[in-house]
């Protein structure tokens, strides 16, 4: 999916590596639509977990991308291209209201917003700060 991302649900880090929070980002995707890899990579996991399909791929530097749910065309070991068809979307009951398709990052074990990877998080610019003392 090219930018810009439509966000069903953002991002929200959990305040503690155990707490509550919500570890990826859900954008709206049609049950049955393919999914695709978003950059080369080695399939980590394609398997099931607490009965949701998921998948994940573990990329150069670190960095590990996981989709669900998602019934896999591929198995553990697979190595994949960037574009690639990994899998099809599946039904996303109990997650979202709509079909989504929910995609997390991981680098080097800790989640980070999938949109810092994917171009939809504006760039910070710092600007010069006006003197406040006026005479």
């Amino acid at each position: 999916m090219d930018p810009p991302h439509t966000v069903v649900h953002p991002y929200r880090a959990p305040a503690t590596p155990y707490g509550s929070g919500h570890r990826g980002i859900d954008l709206p995707l049609a049950r049955g639509s393919p999914v695709r890899s978003p950059d080369d990579g080695v399939v980590h996991f394609a398997g099931t977990v607490g009965s949701r399909p998921v998948l994940s791929i573990r990329h150069p530097g670190g960095l590990l991308s996981s989709f669900e749910p998602v019934h896999a065309v591929v198995t553990g070991g697979t190595r994949v291209g960037r574009g690639q068809v990994v899998g099809t979307l599946a039904d996303s009951a109990g997650h979202c209201p709509e079909d989504c398709l929910h995609l997390g990052a991981r680098l080097d074990g800790r989640y980070l917003s999938p949109l810092v990877l994917l171009g939809g998080v504006p760039r910070a610019v710092l600007l010069p700060l006006e003197s406040q003392a006026r005479g």
